[in-house]
C-alpha cells in the first residue's frame, strides 16, 4: 500500500504480482497519441518501481460516441500509441474493452485510454517501496527533467488551465532508466523507488517523504538548473521516463556505473533527513521549505475537508 503498484503475495512461493492501472486523459485530449503510450510507460514504471519485471497488459479505452469523425481519430490514435510503447517495451496486450458512447447531451467525456499492467517479483525479499528509509541517504534521480508544462496538473490546478502540449515520450529512454532501476533493486543498490507523473518532481519528494508508515522522513534538496528551466517547469513539470531513488552513499558508485551501461542519466539532488522538505534553488532563499507535519496534515485532510462542504 502507498506504492504506485499493488503487490500480491502468490502463496506457498516466494514470488508475488505487482498491478498497476495508469492513465491521463488531459494528455490524451491533445494529443491521443502520446497520451496512449504514456499511459502504458507510466504504468510500466510503477510496476517496475516495486522491484517487478513487467509481463502482460490490458486496457479499457473509453471514448464518446465514434459517429464523430474527432472521436474516431482520438481513438485510433490512442490505439496507435499503445500499441507502439508495447512493442518497444516488450509487453503483450492479453485483454481489453472499448467503452463508446460516454458523453450526456452531447458532450462527450476526454479520451480516457486506461491501461493496467502485470509484473512479476520473482522473490518477495527485492520487494522495493517508495519511501525515504534512513537519515544522510542520497536521493538521486533517473532521467531527465525537460521545460514540459503543457496539459500538467500544476497547470490545472493552480492556475485553471487546460492548455499546451503534453510531455514528450522517448520509449527508447524510457526502456533505458527502467531497466537500470529494476536491476538496481535486484542488486540491492537503491532503497526506495519511486515514479515520477502527475504533479512532477515536487510532488513525489513529498511522496516519498511522507509515505513512511513509522516514521516519515524530510529531506533537503539543491536543483541545479544549467538549462535555465522555469522554475515552476522544475518543481511541478511532468516529464515522462523519470525515477526517484534513494541510497546509502556506499552504493554511489554502482548505481552510477550501473545508469551508464544502460545509458540512463543521473543527478544526485540531495540527502534524506530532517523534519522538513526543503528544495533549494541556485538562489539562497528555498523554493520550497515546509514541515512534514504541515504536508501531512494537506495531505490526509484534503479529501474529508472536501466532502464536508
Amino acid at each position: 500500500p502507498g506504492a504506485g503498484a499493488a503487490v500480491l503475495r502468490v502463496k506457498g512461493t516466494r514470488k508475488a504480482l505487482a498491478v498497476s492501472l495508469d492513465g491521463n486523459s488531459l494528455y490524451c485530449l491533445v494529443n491521443p497519441y502520446i497520451g496512449g503510450g504514456i499511459a502504458v510507460a507510466e504504468s510500466v514504471r510503477n510496476v517496475t518501481c516495486v522491484g517487478a519485471r513487467p509481463l502482460a497488459l490490458t486496457d479499457c479505452l473509453n471514448f464518446a460516441s465514434p459517429e464523430r469523425p474527432e472521436t474516431m481519430w482520438q481513438f485510433a490514435l490512442c490505439v496507435d500509441g499503445i500499441a507502439e510503447a508495447c512493442e518497444k517495451l516488450g509487453i503483450p496486450v492479453v485483454s481489453g474493452n472499448v467503452s463508446f458512447y460516454n458523453e450526456t447531451n452531447g458532450i462527450g467525456i476526454y479520451p480516457t485510454p486506461i491501461v493496467g499492467v502485470v509484473g512479476l517479483l520473482e522473490d518477495i525479499d527485492h520487494l522495493m517501496t517508495p519511501w525515504f528509509k534512513d537519515t544522510d541517504d542520497l536521493i538521486v534521480l533517473l532521467g531527465e527533467t525537460r521545460e514540459e508544462i503543457g496539459m500538467s496538473e500544476y497547470l490545472r490546478v493552480i492556475h485553471d488551465r487546460e492548455r499546451g502540449f503534453p510531455p514528450e515520450l522517448d520509449l527508447e529512454r524510457e526502456r533505458s532508466v527502467v531497466r537500470c532501476c529494476r536491476e538496481a533493486i535486484q542488486a540491492g543498490i537503491i532503497k526506495s523507488a519511486h515514479d515520477l507523473s502527475e504533479g512532477g518532481l515536487a510532488i513525489a519528494l513529498a511522496e516519498c517523504s511522507l509515505l513512511h508508515p513509522v516514521k516519515p522522513r524530510g529531506a533537503h534538496v539543491g536543483l541545479e538548473n544549467p538549462k535555465k528551466i522555469r522554475w515552476d517547469a522544475l518543481l511541478f513539470g511532468e516529464s515522462q521516463s523519470r525515477i526517484l531513488v534513494s541510497l546509502h552513499e556506499g552504493q554511489w558508485d554502482r548505481l552510477k556505473q550501473l545508469a551508464a551501461v544502460h545509458g540512463a542519466p543521473m543527478t544526485l539532488l540531495g540527502r534524506v533527513g530532517g523534519e522538513r522538505l526543503t528544495i533549494q534553488s541556485d538562489e539562497e532563499k528555498p523554493m520550497i521549505s515546509l514541515p512534514l507535519m504541515e504536508l501531512e496534515k494537506v495531505w490526509k485532510g484534503t479529501l474529508p475537508k472536501y466532502f464536508e462542504k
